[in-house]
């Protein structure tokens, strides 16, 4: 396969996510106005609500099964440390550019979280139905290739909906609030009037007795030092007491998003023969079941790509951002973390900790090369915080991502082929 092929094939599927994102801006438009401020948001309520979980549980029960689990268990790892790094660059790039509080949450998710999902699921079939693609026949590609998408979606809807989304909504809420460190804050004054509280217990003074001047000036100075003096806590004591306050913020019951149920559905399928068995094939007693969630889910991909164009209507009118924060972003997704990429996948390879599959290792080095998630763009209009900032950030990583990806992409096939 030549390089111009290549390229081709990499391109296609990039073009495709264009032309849904350029029609989704174009019926945002106050002529046509079909898809308003209140019609996004009814939209994205839906995606959340029923077309994402419905994508994650048909895409994992179909093509995933319990031996495939067991040999793709890098990808989840991989996933991690796509968020760990990106958070980790995240965070230097908001201190480096002193970030607005209420915008630090939108900027860490842009650089820990991918589109896992969308992309691959997009990418991937359109690779293997092109004409000499370097992983082999179309329908073996095809198959294995959504195996892996479906993964890669599975995981990172997991990671996205417990992670991200309790980011952006810390962050929203503390900035709503008008106190900019309230939760560090909180955090550090919880561990220490646990400390006082344990300190207080341990100095109980005395009643007071007759004595003379002198001695009740000695007793005084007694009780100050060792009112001041505090036990030693061990750093496990405090570990603990810190994340049982960082719980209370976090609070557990959002992590289990829709996405995260669905998620979790999905793997009972794959994992389970029984379940497998009434679900999925054609002669299924509950097949229909499995038909119906399937058909939601094709729909979450062109309405998430359509309502994510609509948004950029908002940053093509201009944004307070700063530049050099979007910069930062772009610099994070597109040169930072495919590097590192490649040399976790290689190393993966080299010490035998990944399969010797072509399109396997494709697809794990794509997942440090792709735009932010769409669903970001959903977490900022559920909380109203950082909309038109996120469609500014959205606008130019997107629109970089025709470049970007359509190299990466190509890279990445020539590297593994």
């Amino acid at each position: 396969m030549g390089l111009l092929d290549i390229f081709v094939a990499a391109l296609m599927p990039v073009l495709k996510v264009l032309l849904l994102t350029a029609l989704g801006c174009g019926l945002a438009i106050d002529r046509v106005d079909i898809l308003g401020e209140d019609a996004r948001k009814h939209l994205n309520n839906v995606v959340f609500f029923v077309f994402n979980p419905a994508l994650v549980v048909s895409n994992l029960g179909g093509f995933i099964t319990y031996k495939s689990v067991a040999i793709l268990w890098f990808m989840p790892l991989n996933i991690l440390l796509t968020f760990i790094i990106g958070s980790v660059l995240g965070w230097m790039l908001i201190k480096y550019t002193r970030t607005p509080h209420s915008l630090r949450g939108l900027v860490l998710g842009c650089c820990a979280a991918g589109n896992l999902g969308n992309m691959p699921l997009i990418i991937i079939p359109a690779i293997c139905k092109e004409r000499g693609s370097p992983f082999g026949a179309a329908d073996t590609c095809y198959l294995h290739g959504m195996a892996y998408a479906s993964l890669s979606l599975a995981i990172g809807a997991i990671y996205n909906w417990s992670y991200v989304y309790n980011l952006v909504r810390l962050y929203s809420r503390s900035s709503s609030t008008g106190a900019e460190e309230n939760d560090s804050r909180s955090i550090l004054l919880s561990i220490d009037e646990d400390d006082n509280q344990f300190a207080g217990e341990k100095t109980e003074l005395l009643p007071l007795q007759e004595s003379s001047p002198k001695e009740d000036h000695v007793d005084q100075l007694k009780e100050r030092v060792s009112f001041v003096e505090k036990p030693k806590v061990s750093i496990l004591d405090r570990v603990n007491r810190c994340l049982r306050v960082t719980l209370r913020k976090i609070n557990p019951r959002k992590l289990f998003a829709p996405s995260t149920i669905g998620a979790i559905a999905g793997f009972a399928i794959a994992i389970i023969p029984q379940l497998r068995k009434a679900l999925i094939g054609d002669s299924a007693p509950l097949r229909v079941l499995q038909n119906s969630a399937s058909m939601l889910g094709d729909a979450a991909i062109p309405t998430v790509t359509i309502v994510m164009g609509a948004n950029l209507l908002k940053g093509l009118k201009g944004s307070v951002i700063q530049l050099p924060v979007v910069m930062g972003i772009v610099a994070v997704r597109y040169v930072a973390l495919p590097m590192f990429g490649i040399l976790i996948v290689r190393g993966g390879v080299f010490l035998g900790l990944v399969k010797l599959d072509p399109l396997y290792q494709f697809v794990l080095l794509l997942q440090f090369a792709l735009p932010p998630a769409m669903n970001i763009a959903t977490m900022t209009q559920m909380f109203e915080v950082g909309e038109r900032e996120c469609s500014v950030i959205m606008l130019w990583t997107y629109a970089l991502a025709s470049v970007a990806l359509t190299f990466w992409s190509a890279f990445f096939m020539w590297l593994v082929a």
